[in-house]
């Protein structure tokens, strides 16, 4: 596999990347995130699905929102949270995928090592 040509940064967008990736640097957040993989939910089905807090899922809400990751839609009372930015679901997919290959390979070595039981 080989590596796309990488740009040339200014300290301003290096900043920009990491604070994007320190708002993604929290599990609750990306519980949050994978939580709304498919659909919109209330922040009520989200503090459900996430075993969060109140308190604690609408302030990382607010963060996710603030980072436009996440938009927010209000009806009536209730208020419904969505992914803004769909290049998150792409980031998420690639991590996870690598994160599977690696665990393979670890695994693989011990599997066909000479530990054997």
């Amino acid at each position: 596999m080989s590596a796309k040509p990488t740009r040339a940064l200014s300290d301003e967008a290096l900043d920009l990347i990491a604070r994007r990736f320190a708002v993604l640097a929290e599990p609750m957040r990306l519980r949050l995130i994978h939580a709304l993989f498919k659909t919109e939910k209330s922040v009520g089905a989200l503090v459900a699905e996430t075993g969060g807090t109140q308190a604690n899922v609408s302030r990382h809400l607010q963060t996710l929102t603030h980072a436009h990751v996440l938009s927010r839609r209000k009806e009536g009372l209730q208020v419904f949270y969505s992914i803004a930015d769909p290049s998150i679901l792409t980031l998420c997919d690639l991590v996870c995928g690598s994160i599977e290959k690696q665990l393979a390979r670890q695994a693989g070595a011990f599997n066909g090592g000479s530990l054997k039981p």
